[in-house]
């Protein structure tokens, strides 16, 4: 399939799902226990020993897909330190050589399973300035809601991170369901169209060039 042929979302979803405050309120209360992995544990302590001795901003990049908008970030921040996190090793594999480091930015891939990584991060102290989630999968049939960031055990440990997050998806549902997942956690915020002359991501680039639009939403958790 050609990138200028790039299939739209279908869903038998017509708008929020109707469960959606109940799941997130009830993981907003609840306490996630499931145990660590321990192949996410080895990846994130090797990570965590050069965040830990980098002075200067830390910005994730979570779902990162084969890096490239973490090479991108890191250019668009210069003096941070990107944290590029997917659970796909066959993914992270097709970095291209083009992306890799160069002085206009720092970063660093990992495979890891984001429902740990978030949790260990949070509990080493991280505190990233932003914190990316671009074109995460939209899982957009009802029945996998729980699939989704905002409808997962893990949402609130998003929330916890703090930083400028930022939520981009070709499906507006899911960035409007995830609008509420945060106003549910205190933290009400807008849905916008977004445009720009630059796609960051493979996935921005193969929708632009098929004719879809993206929609986001950008807060300061930190507030």
């Amino acid at each position: 399939m050609s990138e200028a042929n790039s299939r739209s979302i279908v869903s038998n979803q017509p708008g929020l799902h109707e469960k959606l405050d109940e799941i997130v309120q009830k993981h907003l209360a609840a306490e996630f226990k499931k145990p660590i992995a321990e192949h996410t544990q080895q990846a994130f302590d090797e990570v965590n020993e050069k965040v830990q001795a980098f002075n200067g901003p830390l910005i994730l990049d979570s779902c990162c897909g084969v890096g490239e908008s973490t090479a991108n970030l890191a250019k668009l921040h210069p003096d941070a330190l990107v944290i590029g996190i997917d659970k796909s090793s066959h993914r992270l594999d097709k970095h291209d050589v083009e992306y890799k480091q160069t002085e206009s930015g720092h970063y660093i891939l990992v495979q890891a399973d984001l429902n740990d990584f978030w949790r260990l991060a949070l509990e080493a102290g991280w505190q990233p300035t932003h914190h990316y989630l671009l074109y995460p999968n939209p899982w957009p049939k009802a029945k996998h809601i729980g699939r989704r960031w905002h409808g997962a055990p893990v949402f609130p440990f998003i929330v916890k991170l703090g930083g400028i997050l930022e939520v981009r998806s070709n499906w507006d549902i899911y960035v409007k369901e995830f609008a509420r997942a945060l106003e549910l956690a205190g933290h009400p915020v807008a849905v916008e169209a977004y445009e720009s002359d630059t796609a960051i991501t493979p996935f921005e680039r193969k929708y632009w060039a098929s004719g879809q639009s993206s929609t986001r939403l950008k807060l300061d958790l930190s507030r």
